[in-house]
């Protein structure tokens, strides 16, 4: 896995233990792709259900903030130009835009093929090792591309949610992409409200990529060509850039969100 430290001080130490060979980011990347549509997320569409409280305590506290992406080939960076073009690498360049005084630590753990047993074989070193505040959880494209059944996962996904409840960090599930060898599959609609049902269930939040990728295609009227390398499967590096934007603002909200008191206010008497 690689890590990106986009602190100020980069250089720490702790990259060194990661599995595989750190990468420094450098803040300029990565700006929008030169002659690409704008990109837009809507608030509506990219919206976490539940609030980042433990990435809002750091922003709060002015710690640094370390966030672990785990997933299969579209984490790991397929289809990109290059490992800067990855989604996680242009995700920590945006969110060290939003919060410029802070120390941001991307990791990113995306091994190409693996389904969630493959993930949870590696959790403890991948993830838990590296005490992130907020993992974000690509899950569910291999099986379904694969047509291995997904609902018998339920079990082994709680057990990495259960891990990451243990240490305090905050979880984003984000779900398959819109793309032609995903939309084929007769049971993608399937995979991708079990993963909303377990989010809800788990009361973690969900980045509805594919939803987001839908609206790409069939309301901006975006060819695939125009976020999909050939293989009709993986990002190029302005759907990686797209995807990257959709989140930041989605984790931006979620962390400064304000938390509702379960005490209900005194009645009045008008």
């Amino acid at each position: 896995m690689q890590a990106f430290d986009l602190a100020s001080r980069a250089g720490k130490r702790l990259a060194s233990l990661l599995v595989l060979a750190s990468i420094a980011v450098p803040l300029s990347a990565k700006a929008e792709p030169q002659g690409t549509p704008p990109c837009n997320p809507p608030q509506d569409l990219v919206r976490l259900s539940a609030p980042l409280k433990q990435v809002a305590r750091k922003i709060a506290s002015g710690d640094p903030i370390v966030i672990v992406a785990m997933g299969s080939s579209s984490t790991a960076g397929a289809g990109a130009s290059s490992s800067t073009a990855s989604y996680p690498s242009q995700l920590a360049a945006e969110l060290q835009r939003q919060f410029p005084k802070q120390s941001i630590t991307m990791i990113n753990s995306g091994v190409n093929g693996e389904e969630v047993a493959d993930m949870l074989k590696r959790f403890d070193t991948a993830v838990v090792a590296s005490k992130p505040d907020l993992l974000l959880w690509q899950l569910g494209t291999n099986s379904l591309i694969r047509d291995h059944a997904m609902n018998d996962r339920g079990a082994l996904i709680r057990q990495g949610l259960d891990k990451m409840r243990a240490i305090g960090a905050d979880v984003v599930l984000i779900d398959p992409q819109f793309a032609p060898k995903v939309i084929v599959k007769p049971q993608a609609g399937q995979m991708v409200d079990f993963i909303a049902a377990t989010a809800k269930k788990e009361n973690v939040g969900l980045f509805r990529r594919f939803a987001a990728m839908k609206r790409w295609n069939e309301v901006d009227r975006l060819p695939f060509s125009t976020f999909l390398i050939a293989d009709g499967l993986h990002l190029n590096d302005w759907g990686y850039y797209c995807m990257a934007k959709g989140l930041a603002v989605a984790i931006t909200e979620a962390a400064q969100r304000p938390v509702m008191s379960a005490v209900a206010p005194p009645p009045r008497y008008d």
